[in-house]
């Protein structure tokens, strides 16, 4: 029987080799890899998605009303209370990221794809992406009173001298949080999915032997039963991580863009 290999499902193979691009001294890999391709494929169904569902009817279609519930659930659940009127210009980047990770989840929940958030560059970018913007706009709306938000409001100057360093490094491992949280409940659903996925297979098999051995099968039913359950798991958790993500998103935002009223 083939040796189990639980982690060649998240290996990341040249579809189209192209020629490198040399920008300066470096040698940029431009090829088309499973990653990329599926990144196009989630972008690419989110656009027609989108472009099918926005006909603006007064009495709204299926689609319509997927879309709206979807624009709904990131407006009045997230940017809305958590960031409060001032998040409604924030409201684009936070639905894109959210709509994003979402289909890629989904997406690498079905045979014979590719799981792009199973990847800690992918993930480790849209985290520092989503860091560097709450900077930018951190020191766009307060200057340098950004650096307040290390000093919690109502602290004693000398509490504050220990309290501020501990705000900046839990400010600074953000983007490691964010990453390794998504990385980490994609790569670690999928691997336990393969598992009972190989239990399936190996105990049947071995039930073929006859005998004693044919109560294999009891335990490849019993296995198969748990990809069935997991597999609406991870379906669930595809959608939720997506949320988290975004919700965390919103957080960040809210510190830097009302450090005025909360500080």
């Amino acid at each position: 029987m083939a040796a189990i290999e639980p982690m060649n499902q998240f290996m990341i193979h040249k579809i189209v080799d192209l020629p490198p691009v040399h920008v300066g001294g470096l040698a940029l890999d431009l090829s088309i890899t499973n990653s990329v391709l599926y990144m196009l494929i989630a972008s690419g169904l989110i656009t027609i998605f989108f472009l099918t569902a926005a006909r603006g009817a007064i009495v709204p279609g299926r689609m319509q009303a997927m879309a709206e519930t979807l624009y709904d659930l990131v407006d009045k659940g997230l940017t809305g209370p958590m960031i409060g009127d001032r998040g409604r210009p924030f409201l684009p980047f936070v639905f894109t990221l959210f709509s994003l990770i979402a289909v890629m989840n989904i997406i690498g929940l079905f045979p014979m794809t590719f799981t792009v958030t199973s990847q800690l560059a992918v993930t480790a970018v849209l985290a520092v992406m989503t860091f560097l913007t709450v900077v930018v706009i951190g020191f766009l709306r307060n200057g340098l009173g950004f650096f307040k938000l290390f000093v919690p409001g109502g602290v004693h100057w000398s509490m504050a001298l220990f309290l501020a360093p501990i705000e900046f490094i839990s400010f600074m491992v953000r983007p490691v949080t964010l990453a390794m949280r998504l990385f980490g409940n994609m790569i670690g659903g999928h691997v336990v999915m393969y598992m009972f996925a190989s239990f399936v297979i190996g105990l049947g098999a071995f039930a073929l032997h006859g005998g004693l051995a044919s109560l294999g099968f009891v335990g490849s039913a019993l296995s198969l039963g748990m990809v069935v359950a997991l597999m609406a798991l991870e379906f669930i958790v595809a959608f939720l991580q997506a949320f988290v993500f975004a919700a965390l998103t919103c957080t960040y935002l809210s510190d830097v863009v009302n450090l005025d009223h909360g500080h």
